[in-house]
């Protein structure tokens, strides 16, 4: 993995996510999943990509799971954009990289 995607938990999260002066997308997911496993290599391509306008950190569920209730995560993987510590927006499940983009691009501008 590169360094580009951060992996946050239950003592990060709030200087990590809530804090950050910019979007940070939050990849909720499991090692066990296996759609998570697919959605990976895509973050990480995002993040290369977004570098500087939007962070990317995984949470695994399995670790944080105070996180997971708090944020309603049902299934995984969850992406969700927060924006000034605030949910913005939030998809489910895996999907192509472009549906990833025009997601994150709509809560962009």
């Amino acid at each position: 993995m590169n360094n580009k995607v951060t992996h946050v938990d239950n003592d990060s999260f709030k200087a990590d996510v809530l804090d950050s002066a910019i979007p940070v997308v939050v990849d909720f997911w499991a090692p066990w999943c296996g759609p998570c496993r697919m959605v990976g290599p895509v973050i990480e391509e995002l993040a290369e990509e977004y570098e500087g306008k939007v962070r990317f950190v995984k949470l695994n569920t399995d670790e944080a799971r105070e996180i997971a209730i708090k944020y309603g995560i049902m299934s995984i993987p969850t992406l969700k954009i927060f924006k000034g510590g605030e949910v913005a927006d939030s998809i489910s499940g895996a999907a192509p990289k472009e549906y990833f983009k025009e997601w994150i691009d709509k809560v962009l501008v």
